[in-house]
């Protein structure tokens, strides 16, 4: 995997997270919609589905 790639997959996790905290302050704000968990391991899971995919889709096409 080129440098590139893991520096991208990278910026990737790092805005993701940023996303699930955004996503977690906004559910604690507004507890009526859900629990904070549950919507951060949801969250979590679609972020580990992408990145998956990233490296299964980088690694293939070397």
């Amino acid at each position: 995997m080129s440098v590139t790639a893991l520096l991208v997959i990278l910026l990737l996790v790092l805005v993701s997270f940023l996303g699930l905290g955004v996503l977690g302050y906004a559910v604690y704000r507004r507890p009526r919609l859900t629990q904070p968990v549950i919507v951060m391991l949801t969250g979590a899971g679609a972020l580990a589905t992408v990145v998956g995919v990233l490296v299964a889709v980088s690694t293939v096409t070397r």
